[in-house]
């Protein structure tokens, strides 16, 4: 897991589950999935998943393996894990295409694009919702994302910077 091997027993230690997809014996990569608060690091902001959600994030897919659709067996198998679990919703992020596109065939909505930049110590985030989006989604995911107990504003902000690792 590269620079994040060493946070692979926190992790699990704190209840995240680890899934990976397997070729031929070999990883083809790697998501997590938590119920409890994560931090997202691309934007900067932390996550709070509602009882019987959860979040996946820091998926991988080894260099060799990309445009196979590993990643979108792998959502698809973490999805299913987790209804089967009881998770009545899943939150994921996306930053990067074309693997956006695995998201929505395996049940996946777009319900706030966000867009960050981190300079000189400062992060610019800008959240928007998409025209599909449906509003009491949107309500939803700008309450797991809130901060300090208020949603997270569909605006343009600029605050401090605070890099975590998690």
């Amino acid at each position: 897991m590269g620079p994040d091997g060493d946070l692979v027993a926190a992790r699990l230690a704190r209840g995240c589950r680890c899934f990976a997809v397997l070729v031929d014996g070999a990883l083809g990569g790697y998501g997590w999935l938590s119920t409890g608060p994560e931090w997202i690091g691309e934007i900067q902001l932390e996550i709070a998943p509602g009882p019987a959600e959860g979040y996946v994030w820091n998926c991988f897919t080894v260099a060799e393996h990309r445009r196979k659709g590993i990643f979108r067996s792998l959502i698809t198998g973490i999805a299913a894990a987790g209804r089967r679990d009881g998770l009545r919703r899943i939150w994921i992020g996306s930053v990067e295409m074309p693997a956006e596109r695995a998201l929505e065939p395996a049940g996946f909505q777009a319900v706030l694009h966000a867009h960050s930049t981190i300079k000189e110590g400062m992060c610019w985030l800008k959240v928007t919702v998409p025209e599909t989006a449906e509003p009491s989604l949107v309500e939803s995911a700008r309450a797991v994302l809130g901060i300090g107990g208020r949603p997270l504003a569909v605006a343009t902000t600029l605050r401090r910077s605070s890099p975590r690792r998690h």
